[in-house]
């Protein structure tokens, strides 16, 4: 008893030392977490009551309103996110390839044709958020900057140009990396949580019949007083969920306990009030629908309230950027991007990364979409569709994982992830319906992505089944170099295998063209395993004979390789001493894919674009970090 006394204090004096740790976490997560989220009260509530779809502003209808929001934020973020997908990490990561790595495992690209529907499924999924990481800094900014014109009116013409000239900076910055940029995130998310909250508790205090919204059977009321329209504008109430994703992606960056507490301890609240705010305003001045946020806003404070809107809604966007940026590094380590240049920002921070190619042209996309829209409720129009299919997308890759990795009873995958999916569904159907007023925007970009990750995907398949056919088993190697002796010289030949089973290709090649091998041989194969980083020891090896040996290094999503230093260790545990540089030699393989000419057009178009993001891809000697005058290309041309 004694004992199981002192073990509680021991427990209770650990949480009071990592109580300082959490809350700064905590913190740190308002700001990358929670940027998208809490800037939406700038553009959400106003999109249900105007533009085409928009529905009249009676006291019955905000009330409605109103309910649909603050129950989709406790059903949707509260307990999809929060309280069921938290719980499906991938050794402490989330986020949509993190969710697929769970359900397809180490071997997607050899997998079946059940392996190769999900893959898909999730890269449609992930393709999605590329659309919002154009359209989240646009609407954000110029919904942040129409304040000027609420406060007045002679500066309306001052803000396009303002929101192009803030996002230009905004993505110039980014080579200063995240770290550097989002020093001050935390305390002015915080800042923004609590005037909003402020803004919405004052404005509750004067009519605090909205309270009524807070009953879910006016929602429900709601859509059979209006019908179909009622059901239409669940297209603008999704807006209020925009940045729910980043709560389930951004778990590796913070953990689950400091994202819950962010969350239940200011985030929500915040929202709650401010929507309900705007509700009771509404109540009493129903034609200020079209603005209804800035109206809360006594006229004095106005300037303040844009410069912090401002400063909110540059968070939010560096934020999403930021996710964009760690997706595509994620996509490529799984196989589903070409490779790319990838500059870390930060020495203690391996997430913090930047890449040059992607933020120029996000740069040149967010601007083009605001010079295009103009207008806050226009782009907003074309915000929902590609978060609505993203979060639909989740559920669907949720209840797989349930059922294929936890084994979950079908009837707990239809309680949870149905009823989950079901509000999904309404909510994605009800933004189909907004396609020509903008929702073709992100499910163009989103569509476009998804094509080139999927035929790169595709392509990377057929190159491997390719190879897997044409490698010879090692053992016959082994007996051909024995009974045919080739002349060895001095040095290390290291020969990078996508495989770890049979002979390289590149060696192959290498026998057959200059009949001559390097007196050691190793076999390199970098394994990317379905957990974001390795634990212990990453690095295998193991002497085959003949001189030949083979090394076998994983690498998890989120980590890069690094093959010197791979090499460095392998040589130890080889007992080869310390590796020369100028005695070693690293041989690489370029396959050329080409359709063969009785192929289908669907397989030609395939093998086309795989061929063109291969040519344009990363250098193979940047990526892996090897000397370059120690690199030898070989090249074959392989017919499908």
């Amino acid at each position: 008893m004694q004992a199981g006394i002192r073990n509680g204090a021991i427990a209770a004096s650990d949480r009071k030392r990592q109580a300082p740790q959490t809350a700064m976490l905590a913190l740190a997560a308002l700001g990358v977490v929670y940027g998208d989220l809490g800037t939406s009260p700038l553009y959400a509530l106003q999109e249900a009551f105007n533009g085409d779809h928009g529905v009249r502003p009676t006291p019955d209808n905000v009330v409605g309103v109103v309910s649909l929001f603050l129950w989709s934020l406790i059903l949707m973020v509260s307990v999809k996110y929060v309280l069921v997908l938290m719980r499906a990490d991938n050794k402490g990561e989330g986020g949509i390839l993190a969710l697929l790595a769970q359900i397809t495992g180490e071997k997607a690209e050899k997998g079946g044709r059940s392996t190769v529907l999900w893959v898909l499924l999730g890269l449609a999924g992930a393709a999605m958020l590329y659309g919002d990481g154009v359209i989240t800094p646009a609407v954000s900014v110029l919904s942040a900057m129409e304040g000027l014109q609420v406060a007045t009116p002679a500066l309306s013409a001052y803000v396009v140009p303002g929101t192009v000239a803030i996002l230009l900076l905004l993505f110039m910055v980014q080579p200063l990396g995240s770290g550097r940029v989002g020093v001050v995130f935390g305390p002015v998310l915080a800042a923004w949580f609590v005037a909003i909250a402020a803004l919405g508790a004052a404005q509750l205090w004067q009519n605090p019949s909205i309270l009524q919204a807070v009953n879910p059977l006016h929602g429900l009321s709601y859509f059979q007083r209006n019908g179909f329209a009622g059901f239409v504008s669940l297209g603008a109430v999704v807006l209020c969920l925009t940045g729910a994703e980043a709560l389930y992606a951004d778990m590796g960056h913070f953990g689950a306990r400091p994202i819950r507490l962010a969350w239940y301890g200011l985030a929500l609240p915040s929202l709650l009030l401010s929507y309900l705010g705007q509700g009771a305003l509404l109540l009493d001045h129903p034609h200020l629908s079209d603005r209804p946020f800035y109206s809360m806003v006594p006229e004095w404070g106005l300037y303040p309230m844009v410069a912090l809107a401002t400063l909110a809604t540059i968070v939010a966007s560096q934020a999403l950027i930021t996710a964009v940026f760690s997706l595509t590094h994620q996509s490529v380590q799984l196989g589903f991007f070409p490779r790319v240049q990838v500059l870390h920002t930060s020495g203690s921070h391996k997430g913090q990364i930047y890449l040059p190619l992607l933020n120029w042209l996000l740069m040149l996309a967010t601007v083009a979409v605001v010079l295009a829209f103009r207008q806050s409720d226009k782009l907003a129009a074309a915000f929902g569709l590609a978060v609505s299919t993203t979060m639909a997308i989740t559920t669907i890759l949720f209840a797989a994982l349930a059922r294929r990795r936890w084994h979950w009873p079908w009837w707990a995958v239809g309680l949870v992830a149905g009823g989950l999916f079901a509000i999904d569904l309404a909510f994605w159907l009800a933004n189909v319906l907004k396609f020509l007023d903008g929702g073709w925007l992100p499910l163009t970009l989103g569509l476009l992505m998804f094509a080139l990750m999927g035929c790169w995907f595709g392509g990377r398949r057929l190159q491997s089944k390719e190879a897997e056919d044409r490698q010879l088993p090692i053992d016959v190697l082994l007996s051909s170099l024995q009974m045919n002796p080739v002349a060895r010289i001095p040095g290390v030949g290291v020969f990078l295998s996508e495989s770890a089973d049979g002979a390289p290709l590149v060696l192959l090649h290498h026998l057959k063209h200059n009949q001559v091998l390097h007196e050691t041989v190793l076999l390199l194969t970098l394994q990317m395993q379905d957990t974001p980083r390795v634990q212990g020891e990453r690095v295998a090896v193991q002497w085959l004979g003949a001189g030949v040996g083979r090394i076998v290094a994983c690498y998890g999503y989120m980590e890069e390789p690094d093959v010197p230093g791979v090499m460095a260790h392998a040589a130890e545990l080889l007992n080869l001493g310390e590796l020369e540089p100028l005695a070693t030699s690293y041989y690489l393989g370029r396959q050329t894919l080409v359709a063969a000419p009785r192929s289908g057009r669907l397989k030609r178009w395939l093998i086309g674009v795989f061929s063109l993001l291969r040519q344009n891809e990363r250098s193979a000697t940047l990526y892996f970090r090897l000397p370059p005058n120690r690199v030898v290309e070989l090249g074959a041309r392989i017919e499908l």
